[in-house]
């Protein structure tokens, strides 16, 4: 796990240009602490940050192949491959060599063997570079749901490319800026494939490679969610999504440095837990949770949070055996100035959940100091229908994506824009972008024929999450954990598991008016009937009135301050009237705690970032 950066042009000598390279390797430090190194040659110049996972003293990067001193291939490369041990073995047979016992040197001579379709080889989550000098050509790879993150921006004859985008924005060449449509995506919560919300900057889509020559740029898919028709019955259905979830927590477990796992006490995470126990390797499991100080004394439920999870994850642990740790937040922890900085450089801009961005980025802190991996249980909701999304059909046949419309309950311009001037709302259009990448969103899904109306109306909702919602969580988790220099592995991500589970009808997986029941029956006693049971419930938030009172204190000072670049773009007024109350802000619901998080996360990032604004 590393961060990556580069940059390749066809009419320049890049050989004297390493410190340029260096300094976007740089601004990817927290990615990788224990080394880092850079290659030149005329026409590419690529860089690496490592975290060292694997073979600690044989997978130095940038990783070059040669043959009788000609250089074949240069592999700069982030992630991890789990079948790594196999394909050595298929390409030693095949003739190749090895120096090394890492993963890194079998993506390389999986390169040399079947060039750019090694893709289809590699089982995991990666993201990486080729430079190939015998072709003069540049081969970028991301994974099948694009766990790992890769930018890229176009730069003269060539293009710039890196983990985060800050890498880009450390080159001479790449600026932050954010257009109409940029600011569309991002106040939409919209994750169109390949967008990047600053202009000019791509993201290599999930399951795609791109080819870079001196004739331009050209890319390939080399994998989507399949259409296929589910032919098993229900007991064949469990049985098969336990093995396939517990070959892939297995595999996940595969590392040279301590590992644990994260753990809520919901379905999700305590699944993973308790087949990462089963599995038997390691000796006793390792897991954290987090909890905010004396939030089981003032919860209330809301229209997510029916229970606090402390208790069930305390439960998994004893019924599993595991060392659990609870991380226990204090509201000044939260309101921390430095915490909320960590967390918005982290991903390069404001977020719809800034608070559950700063409790994660806390939780994972803390979790990096004992583990350097962490097994987390993200998007089993998005793939089993796990959200009321799934189930509430005034969401399911809006016309726009499910959370989007949530958003516009709550304010017509969508979630968090109550506080941002309303002449910006109708020139920016949230609900006529998002609409119109609905309508993208929905041509691209895969048709079963035959399938039942019903049946086909579900499995679109399946696929608008797995491609336009999940992608923003798998950024998340990636930078936020990175950040901190922590791989976190998501065994639900395993390319085998989604396609079955995304097969699987919705009369499955609601079976006995339960939502993932394939997921649940498939539990069964290997975890508490209280928490293989237990409903869905979210990644916590504080209810501390103590917060609110921060967030009212931070609008106060900004504005106040005549500079505050985020001045042009809100509603003084609404702002002033909200200040006017003499109370804190609401911690309960989301409406208004969100309005003011992103105007303060707005203000932080334009100063930060110096974000040019072309509206």
């Amino acid at each position: 796990m590393c961060g990556i950066a580069g940059w390749i042009d066809f009419e320049r000598d890049l050989s004297a240009h390493g410190a340029t390279v260096r300094t976007m390797a740089a601004a990817l430090a927290n990615r990788g602490p224990d080394a880092e190194a850079v290659w030149t040659c005329r026409h590419a110049a690529l860089a690496f940050r490592r975290l060292a996972i694997i073979d600690l003293p044989g997978g130095a990067q940038p990783m070059v192949a040669e043959e009788d001193g000609t250089v074949l291939a240069v592999l700069t490369y982030n992630g991890e491959v789990y079948n790594y041990r196999e394909l050595r073995s298929r390409l030693a047979a095949r003739g190749h060599r090895f120096r090394t016992a890492s993963d890194t040197e079998v993506v390389l001579r999986a390169y040399l063997e079947w060039g750019e379709d090694c893709v289809e080889q590699l089982d995991g989550m990666f993201a990486f570079a080729v430079w190939d000098p015998r072709h003069g050509r540049l081969l970028l790879a991301r994974d099948r749901l694009g766990v790992k993150p890769l930018y890229y921006a176009r730069a003269g004859r060539g293009l710039v490319f890196g983990s985060e985008a800050k890498a880009l924005f450390a080159h001479p060449l790449v600026e932050p800026a954010v257009d109409r449509e940029g600011l569309a995506e991002l106040l939409s919560y919209i994750a169109t494939p390949g967008h990047a919300v600053y202009a000019g900057v791509r993201q290599v889509r999930p399951g795609h490679v791109l080819t870079v020559t001196d004739r331009g740029v050209q890319e390939r898919r080399y994998w989507s969610l399949p259409a296929r028709e589910h032919t098993d019955d229900w007991p064949t259905t469990v049985d098969t999504v336990h093995r396939l979830l517990a070959d892939s927590v297995a595999a996940h477990l595969v590392a040279d440095v301590p590992l644990c796992t994260l753990l809520s006490g919901g379905l999700d995470s305590s699944a993973i837990v308790a087949l990462a126990a089963a599995h038997g390797e390691g000796g006793r499991p390792r897991t954290f949770s987090v909890d905010f100080e004396g939030h089981t004394e003032r919860f209330q439920q809301d229209f997510w949070h029916h229970s606090t999870d402390a208790p069930y994850a305390a439960e998994v642990a004893g019924f599993v055996g595991t060392d659990h740790r609870p991380v226990v937040l204090r509201t000044s922890d939260l309101a921390d100035p430095v915490v909320g900085h960590a967390a918005l450089t982290a991903q390069d801009l404001p977020r719809p959940t800034p608070d559950m961005d700063r409790s994660l980025y806390l939780l994972l802190r803390a979790v990096r100091e004992q583990s350097t991996v962490a097994l987390m249980g993200e998007i089993a909701d998005e793939l089993f229908g796990g959200y009321r999304s799934f189930s509430d059909r005034g969401l399911v046949d809006s016309g726009n994506f499910p959370w989007v419309t949530m958003g516009f309950g709550v304010a017509p311009h969508g979630m968090s824009t109550g506080l941002l001037d309303r002449s910006l709302l109708e020139k920016v259009d949230v609900p006529g972008y998002s609409a119109d990448r609905y309508a993208q969103a929905v041509r691209e899904v895969p048709e079963v024929p035959g399938e039942d109306p019903q049946e086909a109306l579900l499995r679109r909702v399946g696929y608008l999450h797995m491609t336009r919602w999940l992608p923003l969580l798998l950024t998340r988790n990636d930078h936020l954990s990175m950040s901190v220099g922590l791989e976190v592995r998501v065994p639900y991500c395993d390319h085998r598991l989604v396609e079955y589970v995304f097969a699987i009808p919705w009369c499955f997986k609601s079976r006995d008016g339960e939502e993932k029941s394939p997921l649940r029956a498939a539990m069964a006693g290997l975890l508490p009937e209280s928490v293989r049971l237990r409903r869905k419930s979210p990644f916590p938030v504080t209810q501390d009135p103590g917060y609110g009172q921060v967030l009212r204190d931070q609008l106060d000072g900004m504005l106040a301050d005549p500079n505050s670049p985020v001045r042009p773009l809100i509603d003084v007024a609404a702002a002033t009237r909200l200040l006017a109350e003499d109370r804190p802000v609401r911690t309960t619901g989301w409406g208004e705690r969100r309005d003011v998080e992103m105007v303060l996360q707005l203000d932080a990032w334009l100063r930060h970032y110096g974000v040019r604004l072309t509206l």
